[in-house]
């Protein structure tokens, strides 16, 4: 028996070195890769913000950065009332001074103004830029979550949420952090609301602002929805609940295809469950789709991801590798009547760990949006066969098979 479980712990050491020397060489080529990069060769096909009517509110979704900055800050500056303003990654550039300006102006002329961010994703912005004045009132979610100290790490998520309410009358979600690299070189996918609807993301801000305030810190008045409107639904992770409801989301509306499902995704892990739903669907003639980028901004969940690529291919799921920038958006779209814009990515981070929000749509308006941008984003992407996948070199295998084990984890 001691003999057995010595074998046990040499090859959990011997695996455990392997996956630190891979990960090692893959960032340190990666890193190389980045500085080769000139920024002039970012480049994607664009399109104009495009809306639909939903009821008595009007939807409008954004593709590119710069438009959607400059509706949201138009609504920043006129607001009259209240602000409620939640990032991920709110960087310090010029970008991010000018949200930082707005809502000081906001403030100083009487509107209430509520910011939120993650500590963590935050650690490297210099300290004077996280400094608000008096007016603003900010929530500074925690760099360090004490349920680590009990390897609890479903507790432990980050706030990788992206939210922004002005009045109540108008609100912003999905995959958008702040900051000039976001505004023209990044692929990503954000969502307007504007009217009674607006209340999914107010209500979602509220309820995180009151669970996590410190203590001395005002609660924020938490009113009823004045419409009820079963077609949209805002879809919250609450990590510290243990509460997950996005990826049941997903696996509802997955087992519900008929004909099309279109994923557009920046780091596809998928779980046993997502990936046998995905399978599954192929397999009764739906035809899958999953755009992805090429290359992304984090190398590891590339090739985690890389990992389920043979089984998605032989499965008959399509994946497409978008070309010329790096794609952030975390949408979906199915059977031209099922839609889904947020910030979870398809991985155990997102979906089951951090605090996330995802809306959810179901309109063939909305829909028939959605299926533009994929077809799109399509243009600027191209299809990984088969073929081309089981003929790469030994040492992708290598490394896809050593880092394995890490797949849980992100």
């Amino acid at each position: 028996m001691s003999t057995l479980l010595e074998v046990v712990l040499w090859v959990l050491l011997i695996w455990s070195a392997l996956i630190v020397v891979v990960t090692a060489v893959l960032m340190t080529v990666d890193a190389r890769r980045k500085r080769r990069i000139q920024d002039d060769a970012v480049t994607f096909p664009r399109m104009p913000p495009l809306s639909e009517k939903i009821g008595d509110s009007t939807f409008t979704v954004y593709t590119y950065g710069r438009d959607l900055f400059a509706a949201m800050l138009a609504e920043i500056r006129g607001a009259e009332r209240e602000i409620f303003l939640e990032s991920y990654i709110w960087k310090g550039d010029a970008v991010g001074e000018e949200f930082k300006r707005a809502v000081i102006e906001a403030a100083e002329r009487g509107v209430r103004v509520h910011v939120i961010f993650d500590s963590f994703a935050n650690f490297v912005v210099k300290r004077s830029f996280k400094r608000f004045p008096a007016p603003v009132n900010v929530l500074r979610y925690p760099f360090f979550n004490p349920w680590i100290l009990v390897l609890r790490l479903r507790k432990t998520g980050r706030d990788h949420r992206k939210i922004l309410v002005v009045d109540g009358k108008v609100g912003f979600v999905g995959g958008y952090n702040i900051g000039a690299d976001y505004a023209s070189k990044w692929r990503d996918t954000h969502l307007r609301i504007e009217g009674p609807l607006t209340w999914e993301l107010n209500n979602a801000f509220v309820d995180f602002w009151n669970l996590h305030r410190k203590r001395g810190t005002a609660e924020l008045p938490d009113p009823g929805a004045v419409q009820w409107e079963p077609r949209v639904r805002a879809h919250r992770n609450a990590p510290i609940h243990l509460s997950f409801p996005i990826r049941n989301m997903y696996l509802d509306a997955i087992d519900r295809a008929s004909s099309t499902i279109a994923i557009t995704q920046a780091y596809f892990i998928p779980d046993g469950d997502i990936l046998a739903a995905l399978l599954r669907a192929a397999r009764r003639g739906v035809d899958v789709r999953v755009l992805v980028p090429e290359v992304s901004n984090h190398v590891l969940a590339d090739w985690l991801s890389r990992g389920l690529y043979s089984q998605l291919l032989r499965g008959g799921v399509k994946i497409l590798l978008f070309q010329g920038a790096m794609v952030h958006a975390k949408t979906a779209t199915i059977d031209g009547r099922w839609s889904t814009i947020g910030t979870a990515n398809i991985d155990r981070l997102s979906l089951t760990g951090n605090y996330e929000i995802n809306a959810e749509i179901v309109d063939e308006g909305i829909a028939a949006l959605m299926d533009e941008i994929f077809a799109n984003d399509s243009t600027a992407a191209r299809e990984l066969t088969l073929e081309e996948w089981t003929s790469r070199r030994w040492r992708a295998r290598f490394s896809e098979a050593v880092l394995v084990p890490l797949r849980p984890l992100l």
